[in-house]
């Protein structure tokens, strides 16, 4: 990814590229995981391809997902037979291309009846309405689960499902609720970071030549002569480009683009859903490591993950307008307790032990009175002409088909702008799972390579958190050196330094946000943030006034957007 120069007011070296070269054979408008497996999907035919995105890289829907890269075992019951098929394929096949971010999770259900929904279950896949809530039985979950194993025909990627009556469930996950009849345990997969995942495929795409140009904090505002006019968000400057296509890739927000760019739409119809993190010991051990994964007494499919020494708990599924930001709210927090509280009895959750909360719109079409849990999670792509220019919006889409959905748009865009597709991405590593070592022998090998400048656990901490990317990181701590920050020292100074001259960083939230996990996973205190500012503002030449406006907005966003207990305005030191 290219480097980043900036400074109070000045133009980035990302924006400026596109400014002094302002057409490409493909323009991109959306910088979620969608848009950017489509950028680098074309970029590799070695296409003209240009992605923007308004906020940061990966900032929207793909950040607020529920890390699961997952073929969709509830599918089933909406008869999505193709997406659930290409899901899991598409799952085992993150597996193997980006093993350092997409690892193997075992899942467990607790069940709490036999028969129940034997009835209901056919009207619910006929008509798509919720009607009255009934528990799924074990009876129907074993029936899905067989059919889910019959997707995965590659050699086993993941282990097929088992049942577990009630006493050797219960000698397994002791702190279960002593009412449930049976578990049923099967394999999905988590993305930890699709953050890092998201900027690996965006990496593989710059990297493809010149003729590949991303910038964040850049803004498709209008279409006006046969250009799209575009804003640089971080400096206000305007310019306009032009390209042979348009591909809108707006996630959620998909109709209001094409609504900026003169078109009115009504694809989308997203829903919100949000997750808390909780710092829980007893939680965390309770789930024996594995994520739980079960129906609510709503019919709410919800879910209690460990996840990074915490353990997130959601999802709901609420109608929302993409126009308003979404927050968790305080009844959702309620309702979260709720289902902890319908699995694991006697253990005590409460919002002081929530260190992170989140919320996101799901890019789903429109879905009139359909329930949302019904809405189809498949994608599809809309053809349209924007004043003779030819443009195509993504609707749908999710976080585990993003390289399949990548392809079949590139596909697309092949066809109409009339080149070849010279490379499949289909097996082809992504980023830092080039040569990742999937055994504990390779890995120890790796280590001993990459050991000499840090410590073997530094390396292994490393190794972990960019996959073989870490080579790189290791050799700049070598020509520098690897300082501990004091309030988050799993982190080290040099390494932020790194990450905010190499990954197109702007903001201070960026880098808490997306470029590591301090926000995720409840590091963030005012004097972190202290530690963290002049450190930014050194690599990106901001002065203390910019410094202190920085520090506050990132405070704000933490406090208000995810509840993190942040002061206001504090004194910031002068940049390093």
């Amino acid at each position: 990814m290219a480097s980043e120069t900036s400074s109070n007011g000045g133009t980035r070296d990302s924006v400026r590229a596109l400014a002094e070269k302002p057409h490409a054979r493909v323009l991109i408008i959306g910088g979620g995981i969608n848009g950017i497996s489509t950028f680098r999907d074309l970029a590799l035919q070695g296409v003209d391809v240009t992605i923007i995105e308004r906020d940061d890289w990966c900032s929207g829907a793909s950040s607020a997902s529920s890390h699961m890269i997952h073929g969709g075992i509830r599918y089933l019951e909406n008869g999505e037979f193709r997406l659930v098929r290409e899901s899991v394929q598409e799952r085992n096949g993150l597996v193997k291309i980006a093993p350092h971010y997409v690892k193997p999770l075992e899942t467990t259900v607790p069940i709490f009846s036999t028969f129940s929904g034997i009835l209901s279950a056919p009207l619910r896949f006929l008509t798509h309405k919720q009607g009255k809530p009934t528990e799924r039985g074990a009876f129907l979950i074993k029936i899905g689960l067989m059919m889910y194993d019959s997707f995965s025909r590659d050699g086993g990627t993941v282990p097929r499902h088992t049942f577990r009556g009630r006493s050797a469930s219960l000698k397994q996950h002791p702190a279960f609720n002593p009412d449930l009849k049976y578990t049923a345990t099967y394999y999905d997969a988590s993305v930890h970071d699709p953050e890092r995942l998201a900027l690996d495929v965006l990496r593989d795409g710059i990297s493809a030549g010149p003729h590949a140009r991303a910038a964040n904090y850049v803004e498709a505002v209008g279409f006006d002569n046969g250009g799209v006019t575009l804003r640089d968000n971080a400096t206000g400057e305007t310019f306009s480009m032009t390209a042979d296509i348009i591909v809108n890739a707006s996630g959620p927000w998909t109709d209001l683009t094409n609504r900026a760019l003169g078109q009115s739409t009504t694809y989308m119809g997203g829903t919100k859903g949000s997750h808390i993190v909780l710092d829980n010991p007893e939680l965390l051990e309770a789930t024996g490591g594995n994520e739980i994964f079960f129906e609510h007494e709503d019919g709410r499919i919800v879910l209690i993950y460990p996840l990074k020494g915490r353990v997130m708990v959601g999802t709901t599924d609420i109608n929302a307008d993409p126009a308003e930001p979404a927050i968790c709210t305080e009844d959702e927090v309620d309702y979260f307790f709720d289902l902890v509280n319908h699995v694991f009895p006697d253990v005590a959750v409460d919002r002081s032990q929530i260190v992170y909360r989140f919320s996101g719109i799901r890019p789903l079409p429109g879905h009139g009175d359909t329930q949302p849990g019904f809405v189809s999670r498949d994608y599809r792509i809309v053809p349209s002409d924007l004043d003779g220019t030819p443009m195509l919006s993504l609707v749908g889409g999710k976080l585990t088909t993003f390289r399949a959905l990548g392809e079949q748009l590139g596909d697309d865009v092949l066809e109409r702008i009339g080149a070849q597709r010279t490379v499949s991405t289909a097996g082809l590593p992504i980023g830092g799972g080039r040569e990742y070592p999937t055994t504990d022998a390779a890995r120890t090998t790796w280590l001993a390579a990459h050991s000499d400048s840090v410590s073997r656990r530094r390396a292994d901490v490393l190794l972990e958190r960019y996959g073989t990317r870490a080579a790189s990181v290791i050799d700049e701590l070598d020509a520098t050196s690897d300082t501990p920050l004091q309030n988050a020292p799993d982190y080290s100074r040099e390494e932020i330094a790194y990450l905010v001259r190499t990954e197109q960083v702007v903001h201070l939230i960026d880098v808490l946000k997306r470029r590591t996990s301090l926000a995720f996973t409840g590091q963030v205190t005012d004097d972190l943030l202290d530690e963290l500012t002049p450190l930014v503002a050194a690599e990106l030449h901001w002065g203390t006034a910019k410094a202190a406006e920085e520090r506050d907005a990132a405070a704000r966003i933490l406090r208000d957007a995810h509840g993190v207990a942040l002061s206001g305005r504090r004194e910031t030191p002068t940049p390093a």
